[in-house]
């Protein structure tokens, strides 16, 4: 009785080992139909037809811009590739990424330049290549670019005279008929956007008798330079009554320079990044002259893809560019 016990003991754990086998069978084929569907998935998304290059993401004001580029994009239901190099000092390094567009199937390119020369080599290439551009922000040399055989589509910006001219109506207004002592903190050296902005804030104060233009000093967009450069000027003119900077960034390291020399004195920045207008409903900065950087990135990338589009003509070289203008506005408390 025992032995036949124990034969059918060995059967059923036969029998178990031979339907373990046949499990696995079943799940090796259930894993090979599995990869057969995934081998018939839908093609990849088609790759950017358009690039758009700018500054720098290290500035509120570029993040803002490259949101609105992208729910233009979104809204029109394509794909768009957005670069910028790590400070807008890196003029090498976004000339390389211009370079390094030119090596893709791009149709159309937008670009913010940081300095008005930096891209031109870039652009006459792109232009030989039959490639679309818009020039957003900051102005190329247009000699220069004529010289490079190479022209663009458009530029869009916004009217930085007047953006210049808005701040310092402002300061006069807030100084009274008093006036007195008055700065500019400016950008980078010949960039055209702060160079315009210097230009529509000087003319507006020498044309009045009661303010006196004391000092007019770059501190390349950066904080830190900006803190730097008011301290000495606050040091050398005592009795200053107010800054005029050619962006938020400036305006508030100068700020923090007017805080730490524990004086009255107004400070007026540009651009309106979201920590400039924050500083201005807490009663820090006295304003600032807000451009619409989203406006301006959805624009240009309307411009190229209407172009693609279109099959529009490339501009002749030396042909005059549309100023395509967006404009800015006050910002107080």
């Amino acid at each position: 009785m025992k032995r036949i016990k124990k034969v059918m003991t060995i059967i059923a754990v036969l029998s178990l080992v031979v339907s373990l086998l046949a499990g696995c069978g079943s799940s090796n084929t259930g894993s090979s139909n599995s990869s057969q569907s995934t081998d018939t998935k839908k093609p990849a998304e088609e790759g950017a037809q358009v690039a758009i290059i700018l500054k720098t993401l290290a500035n509120p004001y570029w993040v803002t811009m490259k949101e609105g580029i992208e729910a233009e994009a979104k809204a029109q239901g394509i794909k768009v590739d957005i670069f910028a190099v790590q400070s807008e000092d890196d003029i090498q390094g976004q000339l390389k990424l211009f370079e390094d567009c030119l090596s893709k199937n791009y149709k159309a390119i937008g670009f913010a330049p940081i300095s008005p020369v930096n891209l031109i080599p870039a652009i006459s290439e792109a232009y030989k290549k039959g490639i679309y551009m818009v020039n957003i922000d900051e102005k190329v040399d247009m000699n220069e670019l004529k010289n490079a055989g190479a022209n663009i589509l458009a530029f869009v910006t916004t009217d930085n005279v007047k953006v210049g001219e808005k701040a310092a109506n402002f300061i006069i207004e807030k100084l009274g008929a008093e006036g007195g002592e008055v700065a500019i903190i400016e950008g980078k050296s010949g960039a055209a956007s702060g160079e315009d902005r210097k230009k529509g804030a000087t003319d507006v104060f020498k044309a009045n008798s009661a303010i006196k233009l004391v000092a007019s000093q770059p501190a390349d967009w950066d904080r830190i330079k900006a803190l730097d450069t008011a301290t000495n000027i606050m040091q050398a003119h005592p009795d200053i009554k107010a800054f005029y900077c050619a962006n938020d960034t400036m305006a508030l390291g100068v700020l923090e320079a007017v805080q730490n020399a524990k004086k009255d004195i107004l400070v007026v920045g540009t651009d309106g990044v979201p920590e400039a207008v924050q500083s201005v409903k807490d009663g820090k900065l006295a304003a600032t002259v807000a451009q619409d950087p989203a406006k301006m990135g959805a624009t240009s990338l309307q411009i190229l893809t209407s172009a693609i589009k279109n099959n529009v003509a490339l501009p002749e070289v030396g042909k005059d560019v549309e100023v395509i203008p967006v404009d800015s506005i006050l910002i107080t408390k």
